[in-house]
């Protein structure tokens, strides 16, 4: 029923940013003047040395967030709803087996006695490990998978992983849903990739706790913020190395699709993203290591997961559980970029 009440909420907030939107853009239309005067008459001054008075960027950042927050409040509340609702449900099939009370977790009952949490995490990890054979076609990866995980396993960290892993899937699904289309677009268009890739360069120079400080005013504290600052930081990756892939498509194979009469959807499915993959897979295995990256980051402003017993062993100057934790991290990565990995032939 929760999910449900999410889902609807997302629309209603849909179709509400869709107004505010409109409303936006003329308030930046009556804005647009007087700032343009002010900056007119401000330049000349600041250049004769006849004022101390500075470009307000920070004021004008400041007044920017409040107005997208108080303007988009229905929207942002919706969308954090929705995601927040999509988060614990990719959490509950990671942690427990079906049973009552099986998205919040209190309370607990599985369905079949056999089928505890325990069994679902070995479940877990032996789909992991068919995962990794089916793409890996090789022996040493699954066992590293299972190697790898049984170790979490045995530590006592199977639940902060699987929120982590929740958090990389999820920016994972948003960044390569995201990125490969424009990747694609900006390859077939070099002026728009031009226009873009001093966003991309901001994106990705900016100190990440940057980000969490509008997440944090518009999302408040939980996994949502995280997930959006991760979202931003590792955007660009996908976006890069798809352009890469589909700009570095031979030339004699498209020429040779052309002289065939491959129209254009045909020569990007067929031609282009197949020759094109390595460069995204690369992409995708990216994305999952800047996306784990974050998982500390992203504890700061009340995300779940590995990050949280790194803060703790900070706060607390414990090193045991600092090195534990830390060691956990240092095997997801190693286990996900041993699964997705992707050699060039």
């Amino acid at each position: 029923m929760n999910v449900l009440q999410a889902l609807a909420d997302a629309v209603v907030a849909i179709f509400n940013a869709l107004i505010w939107c409109v409303q936006t853009l003329w308030d930046f239309v009556l804005w647009l003047g007087p700032a343009l005067w002010w900056f007119i008459q401000w330049l000349p001054q600041r250049l004769l040395g006849r004022t101390d008075e500075k470009l307000p960027v920070g004021e004008a950042a400041s007044r920017a967030f409040e107005y997208v927050r108080d303007g988009a409040e229905v929207f942002l509340d919706g969308f954090s709803d929705a995601t927040e609702a999509a988060i614990e449900v990719i959490n509950a099939a990671l942690l427990r087996p079906p049973g009552t009370n099986w998205l919040s977790g209190r309370l607990f009952d599985p369905y079949l006695a056999w089928w505890t949490e325990t069994t679902h995490a070995v479940l877990v990890i032996g789909l992991l490990a068919a995962l990794a054979a089916l793409l890996q076609r090789r022996w040493l990866p699954p066992v590293l998978v299972v190697i790898g995980f049984l170790f979490i396993l045995d530590q006592g960290y199977w639940e902060e992983t699987t929120e982590s892993l929740t958090l990389v899937l999820s920016a994972c699904l948003v960044c390569m849903g995201i990125g490969v289309p424009i990747g694609i677009y900006a390859a077939h268009h070099p002026r728009v990739y031009a226009v873009m890739r001093p966003i991309l360069d901001l994106m990705q120079t900016l100190p990440t706790f940057v980000y969490l400080i509008p997440a944090i005013v518009f999302f408040g504290i939980g996994m949502v913020p995280g997930l959006v600052a991760t979202v931003i930081f590792v955007l660009p990756a996908p976006i890069r190395l798809t352009h890469l892939g589909i700009s570095s498509t031979p030339t004699a194979l498209t020429e040779a699709a052309d002289a065939f009469g491959a129209t254009p959807r045909q020569k990007l499915w067929k031609v282009e993203l197949p020759a094109a993959l390595p460069q995204i897979m690369t992409g995708l295995n990216q994305t999952i290591m800047l996306s784990l990256s974050m998982v500390v980051i992203a504890a700061l402003v009340g995300a779940d997961g590995l990050g949280v017993p790194v803060v703790r062993a900070l706060n607390t100057v414990d090193t045991a559980r600092g090195f534990e934790s830390g060691l956990i991290i240092v095997v997801v990565a190693i286990v996900l970029d041993r699964m997705l990995r992707v050699d060039r032939k």
